[in-house]
């Protein structure tokens, strides 16, 4: 299967949405299943960063490790999921519109299954990132715009 793509455009400049939303501690502001979000040590973001992000599927919530892979600010950053049957593969881009003051940004996310992930994936995951992916990019659209 091919990864959920959703894109949004926000009042804000590409500085100020890449740091919000590459911020994991942010995740439950915006996004719906994100229950909570635990760092793994206490360095600073950057690539090989860890972060263990609680999240809602289905009736149970399951705590699922994320790994920064690459982070391009203020343009583009991809993570994925190191542990647990369903593992997230995310990548964000953010385009400057027009005068620089407006920004697209552009998720994509796909899944990786292992064990009994196999059957999670296209009968809850998929199916629920898909309905949630939109409201989540509107979610982080509000919470952005509103605190300009």
């Amino acid at each position: 299967m091919s990864a959920i793509k959703e894109a949004v455009d926000i009042a804000r400049r590409p500085e100020d949405v890449f740091a919000y939303v590459t911020n994991a501690a942010h995740l439950p502001e915006w996004q719906e299943s994100a229950v909570s979000v635990r760092p793994v040590g206490d360095a600073p973001l950057g690539v090989g960063s860890q972060f263990v992000v609680t999240r809602r599927v289905g009736r149970r919530e399951i705590p699922m490790t994320m790994e920064v892979d690459e982070l391009e600010a203020p343009r583009s950053w991809h993570m994925h999921g190191i542990d647990g049957p369903v593992r997230g593969d995310v990548t964000g881009t953010i385009e400057p519109l027009g005068d620089g003051e407006r920004s697209r940004l552009t998720l994509s996310l796909d899944f990786e299954a292992h064990g009994i992930g196999k059957l999670l994936v296209p009968l809850v995951a998929r199916p629920q990132a898909s309905k949630e992916m939109p409201r989540n990019e509107q979610n982080l659209k509000r919470v952005l715009e509103r605190s300009t």
